[in-house]
């Protein structure tokens, strides 16, 4: 059985590790306000940037797509049955499930298409520790350390990577496998197709009319200019999802961790009362048995 001195050490652990996850949380959940208000902010100009493209791409032709090597429109003529797979995770641990995730979804997705080689970049030095493991895979290209900071001179590098991957091997497809912020309290691994750039009915939707507008240089031109800073955003985007997502996982985790110290704490000191009880009353039984057996 414990002794008191015993008790009362785990009390004070339990209690300095209290302290730590509530600094945690409240660290979290000042930085996810940030986070928050990128996403919110970054919505309109992406939107509005998507408007412009698809807009662009109906009025031309696929003869101008030809000319101006606008293939990320369009599936490849050949298939090199290899894809890319771009893993964003987190850069550190204690935020749930997040990571556990995110890793998961990629081994599903990977398994489904084990017929087809595949080339990862990962995001995050939770998925690049766990894939650099993995021999069926093979890691084009990693980034790490760069949460919560991530920035859009991170997503250009990682674009830069996943358009070079997407030209070098040919690849029938890039998709992405990230957490996407819903709310505080829930967030969704996603799987997206990045390229080839599908134009389906919500990204048609929207559609502005260019009739009345003069080009300068011309269409086909502004349009090969604003793919690459697409993927660009495409990316930004992925970041700021994923590192709101960890944000959130992690103030949850630590306000869960919070909690159930304090409930430990409470049963502790509970324990710690009786054992003193227990002295007590043992000591004053002594007491009372010495004194009978003088006064006997």
């Amino acid at each position: 059985m414990a002794s008191l001195r015993d008790i009362k050490k785990r009390i004070q652990a339990v209690k300095n590790i209290r302290q730590i996850t509530y600094a945690m949380k409240m660290v979290a959940s000042a930085r996810i306000k940030k986070a928050q208000t990128q996403i919110l902010s970054f919505k309109p100009y992406m939107s509005y940037l998507e408007d412009i493209i698809f807009s662009l791409k109906d009025e031309m032709t696929s003869d101008d797509f030809k000319s101006n090597r606008l293939y990320r429109f369009s599936e490849r003529d050949e298939k090199s049955n290899a894809i890319g797979i771009v893993v964003v995770s987190g850069d550190k641990g204690l935020c749930g499930s997040f990571n556990t995730s995110v890793i998961n979804s990629a081994i599903k997705f990977i398994k489904n298409n084990k017929d087809k080689k595949i080339y990862l970049i990962t995001v995050g030095k939770k998925a690049y520790d766990f894939f650099k493991k993995i021999k069926d895979v093979e890691i084009y290209y990693q980034i790490y350390n760069i949460f919560p900071k991530s920035n859009y001179t991170h997503a250009s590098l990682i674009s830069s990577k996943v358009i070079e991957a997407y030209d070098s091997f040919k690849l029938d497809n890039v998709y992405l496998v990230y957490g996407e912020f819903k709310s505080m309290l829930k967030q969704e691994i996603k799987t997206k197709l990045l390229l080839p750039i599908s134009v389906d009915d919500e990204n048609k939707k929207a559609k502005k009319d260019f009739i009345d507008f003069e080009f300068e240089p011309d269409k086909e031109t502004l349009l090969e200019n604003l793919i690459p800073k697409y993927i660009n955003m495409e990316i930004y985007k992925l970041l700021l999802e994923s590192q709101a997502s960890e944000l959130a996982s992690r103030m949850n985790a630590m306000e869960l961790a919070s909690k159930n110290a304090g409930e430990l704490m409470d049963e502790l000191t509970l324990a710690m009362n009786k054992l003193r009880q227990s002295q007590i009353t043992t000591e004053l039984t002594e007491i009372v048995s010495g004194a009978n057996a003088i006064n006997g």
